[in-house]
């Protein structure tokens, strides 16, 4: 895939990322993002194959000799002059920039375009190279214009003077803000035959600390001299090598898009531990208690043994359920950021719906308290039997007390048939009381399981629902995040540095700002 169709699919993600977001994340956050998608694709619609550089320094420095002496013209105000414009000189080596110029908002005035001058340079085609005006100038206007124009460079050059390199202006307006941009940066001590060559070594070497200091490791010093052409070989070549590659512009849009996807996944947690399941299983006692499910479960247990008795549901009590719906709010949310943990109080249902759902679905649960199918007709049998039997047993008593005459045989028999009379009955009875104990038991169970089913139906769709689709939309992001970063920096752990690909001198891997960096998008 080339550079343009990476880009792109890139800024897609990042894009589509945000899409799915959408209000969940900080607003500097989007903003940011935002910004970064924006602006790499406005630069991709101009396209990657031109690389803009821009020199960049205060009053004096000397940046406007070094563009003459660089484009072998004299173009770019010089002297008296150069206080006195707020405006941008561009120097372009192809007849194709003029659509990137206009986005930089570089004068048509101000522009050379493949002139004749340049012909015969073609080693630097593709090459913009700009002249900003001094970032320390009185003017306020001209700091303006520097800090719009840098953003949308590709590489920095800085040029200092020996008399000024350690200017605080410089290091604390601009230098420590750059930090994570090194790769895209160079900076050119310029006036160098004005100090003595036994000092070079020691300015050069007091100047890089500065960097150092300012946060900025490995970008490239070079000592130049506008007026004697001392280091600007050294600067063409440098300038031709990343012109070869074709891959600054690029490289840059890549570092915003990795810059941004960082920003992006550091709100967003790698690690949510949350299950649906579990979750409606630690919820679903409350709510049992919460609805009295136990207590009406064996409500109908002793109405079906008692044979009488129409239990009912309670209203769910509110304070119960608010505090369930919390809860779980508590546990889904707990390694969310604020602004996911906003968005899943706002998806789940609120406390009195809740609380409505939980009512309906208890008052579905089937509440029956009937007793066994032939429950009246053994029961009748028994009291027939037990009866029969004690009228049998009154008879034989009444024979062996000579009261009724039998033969000598009949009381035996009759009191054999009374109490197997009696017997039946009081087995049937004591049946009749078991099987009725077994069905009341079975109906309290399953009146249990129902209402915990029916509650476990309540939080799924209620809470639970809701919750799996933020926590998947959380998901997306983070995957969209990560598939926006360098391909070759995108971990488990999501930590690394970000490469961007410049010429072989400034191609430094370096760690993505944890703040202040500049951010490249259009004014």
């Amino acid at each position: 895939m080339t550079d343009d169709a990476t880009l792109r699919a890139r800024t897609d993600a990042l894009a589509q990322a945000l899409t799915v977001a959408h209000d969940r994340l900080d607003a500097p956050t989007t903003a940011r993002v935002q910004q970064a998608v924006d602006g790499v694709r406005e630069r991709l619609a101009l396209g990657v194959e031109h690389t803009v550089v821009a020199l960049a320094g205060g009053t004096g420095s000397g940046k406007s000799s070094l563009f003459n002496k660089i484009c072998r013209l004299t173009f770019a105000d010089v002297g008296i002059k150069r206080p006195t414009t707020a405006r941008v000189t561009a120097c372009s080596w192809d007849d194709g920039a003029q659509a990137l110029l206009d986005w930089i908002g570089v004068d048509r005035e101000r522009r050379i375009v493949q002139a004749d001058e340049l012909e015969g340079d073609e080693a630097l085609d593709g090459l913009v190279l700009l002249d900003l005006p001094d970032h320390d100038s009185v003017e306020p206007r001209h700091r303006e214009v520097v800090d719009r124009v840098l953003p949308l460079v590709d590489l920095l050059i800085w040029v200092v003077d020996p008399q000024k390199y350690a200017d605080d202006a410089l290091h604390s307006g601009y230098l420590r803000d750059s930090v994570g941009m090194e790769a895209s940066m160079l900076v050119l001590l310029n006036q160098i035959d004005t100090v003595p060559a036994g000092r070079r070594e020691e300015l050069l070497g007091d100047l890089n600390r500065l960097l150092e200091d300012d946060g900025l490791v490995g970008v490239p010093v070079i000592a130049v001299s506008a007026r004697t052409g001392e280091g600007v070989a050294q600067v063409r070549e440098l300038l031709e090598e990343v012109c070869e590659r074709q891959t600054v512009a690029a490289g840059r849009a890549a570092g915003e898009l990795d810059g941004a996807a960082r920003l992006l996944l550091a709100q967003m947690p790698a690690d949510v531990p949350w299950q649906l399941e579990p979750a409606v299983e630690r919820e679903l006692p409350a709510l049992v208690e919460a609805t009295g499910l136990d207590a009406v479960a064996g409500q109908v247990g002793a109405a079906v043994r008692n044979g009488y008795g129409m239990p009912e549901f309670p209203p769910p009590d509110r304070d119960a359920v608010t505090l369930s719906r919390a809860r779980w709010l508590t546990r889904a949310g707990a390694a969310l950021p604020p602004g996911w943990q906003r968005s899943l109080a706002e998806s789940v249902q609120g406390a009195d719906t809740l609380r409505a759902c939980v009512a309906e679905a208890v008052r579905s649960v089937g509440l029956d308290v009937t007793g066994p199918a032939h429950a009246r007709v053994v029961r009748r049998a028994a009291w027939v039997s037990a009866g029969v039997g004690a009228a049998v047993g009154v008879l034989a008593g009444l024979v062996s007390g000579g009261v009724v005459v039998l033969p000598d045989a009949w009381p035996v028999v009759l009191w054999a048939v009374a109490g197997v009379l009696v017997l039946a009955g009081a087995g049937l009875a004591v049946g009749a009381a078991v099987t009725r104990r077994r069905l009341a038991r079975r109906r309290a169970e399953g009146v249990a399981a129902e209402g915990r089913a029916v509650l476990e139906r309540v939080l799924a769709d209620g809470l639970g629902a809701p919750t799996v689709r933020l926590l998947a939309a959380h998901r997306q992001v983070r995957e969209l995040a990560r598939s926006a970063r360098e391909s070759d920096v995108a971990g488990p752990g999501d930590t690394g540095a970000s490469t961007s690909p410049t010429a072989g001198g400034l191609g430094a891997s370096t760690p993505e700002p944890a703040g202040g960096a500049r951010t490249p998008a259009p004014a």
